[in-house]
């Protein structure tokens, strides 16, 4: 466990904006994260900043409250079924590192959620997802550690509570009926569930497209390869363009408010949900609303994908947690004026 004081956050979030932790902690295993909470537990109660990747977090001030800094890495297969691979990975492991590893390994599925920024540990909390797979899809169980108490314990997917980017980890307890673990459980250890045989998911219209030209079932590298030639076609890179990622869920509507807005936008890119709710993409609503390309101070709307916010004045000029916001709440009443939806930020506001 290392202990920093007045640390720079900014080569720690991939927005790149600055800011600095008062008060930082480096853990690289489950017994350091106890040993914090033994040591500092008026600190581990306090809600501190649980820190993986930093791809999802916007900064908008320096930090007051404990940064706690996962480096816990390892990577094993922990028991082979007829059915499963059961493999762990160390919260502080990289995703697309682990999800290239595990191909690496011959243990497929977690191919069309390659190059997504970001660790394995922070993967649960958003239960991140692209190309037609989530995260729940393959997950199996957690461990974790209880900052109030220093205790570890397990989690399985039920109890997980998973959502659209969603998970028990984004939540506060309301009552002892309702658990919700944000500010208070770090996650050390993430355990997925690959199946066996392996079936290639590529329900998805571009990865459908690439299948039909390549004329075969591809194998798990080459829906890998596909996934990260898809992004990166339309998604900066943060090592050279800090953004956050997608910036706004895509909002569900009910079919009749999808009837409405068609009614007056039929061009609306539009999902159907097993439910019978209807997914709209919140790229599309931005973009239609004509932010793309547009900026607020160095905080900027992307020119190839509206859904993305980024730091247009890099390390040295960088957009401050301030004008992102500003941007980013400018994007939701524009949209709201229009089509009546409000869309929700995806990432942690700190």
């Amino acid at each position: 466990m290392l202990v920093e004081n007045s640390v720079s956050l900014q080569p720690l979030n991939t927005f790149g904006i600055q800011a600095k932790a008062l008060r930082l902690v480096r853990v690289r295993s489950t017994a350091d994260v106890q040993a914090l909470c033994r040591l500092h537990p008026e600190a581990c109660r306090q809600s501190p900043l649980v820190l993986g990747g930093g791809s999802n977090l916007v900064l908008t001030g320096d930090v007051k409250q404990l940064v706690i800094k996962v480096e816990i890495t390892g990577r094993r297969l922990v028991a082979e079924t007829p059915s499963h691979w059961l493999v762990e990975a160390g919260a502080g492991e990289g995703w697309h590192g682990f999800v290239d590893w595990t191909l690496a390994q011959h243990w497929p599925g977690l191919e069309n959620l390659a190059l997504i920024p970001g660790t394995v540990g922070a993967s649960p909390v958003q239960n991140i997802g692209a190309y037609g797979v989530e995260l729940q899809d393959r997950f199996h169980s957690l461990d974790a550690v209880d900052l109030h108490t220093g205790e570890a314990f397990t989690l399985d997917a039920a109890q997980c509570g998973f959502g659209y980017r969603d998970s028990v980890f984004k939540h506060v307890a309301s009552d002892q009926r309702h658990l919700g673990l944000a500010g208070r459980a770090l996650i050390t250890h993430v355990r997925f569930a690959l199946p066996k045989p392996w079936v290639p998911d590529i329900s998805y219209l571009e990865l459908a497209r690439k299948a039909e030209e390549w004329g075969t079932v591809p194998a798990p590298r080459q829906v890998f390869d596909w996934v990260c030639a898809i992004r990166r076609a339309k998604l900066p890179d943060p090592a050279v363009l800090g953004n956050a990622g997608s910036f706004f869920k895509n909002p569900t509507v009910s079919a009749e408010q999808c009837a409405d807005i068609i009614g007056r936008d039929p061009k609306v890119v539009h999902y159907p949900l097993p439910d019978g709710t209807i997914k709209l993409a919140a790229g599309w609503l931005i973009d239609a609303c004509g932010w793309k390309g547009k900026a607020m101070g160095n905080a900027a709307v992307y020119d190839k994908q509206a859904l993305v916010l980024v730091n247009r004045g890099g390390a040295a000029s960088p957009a401050t947690g301030g004008e992102v916001m500003t941007l980013a709440k400018a994007i939701q009443t524009s949209v709201y004026e229009r089509f009546g939806l409000r869309l929700e930020m995806e990432p942690v506001v700190v």
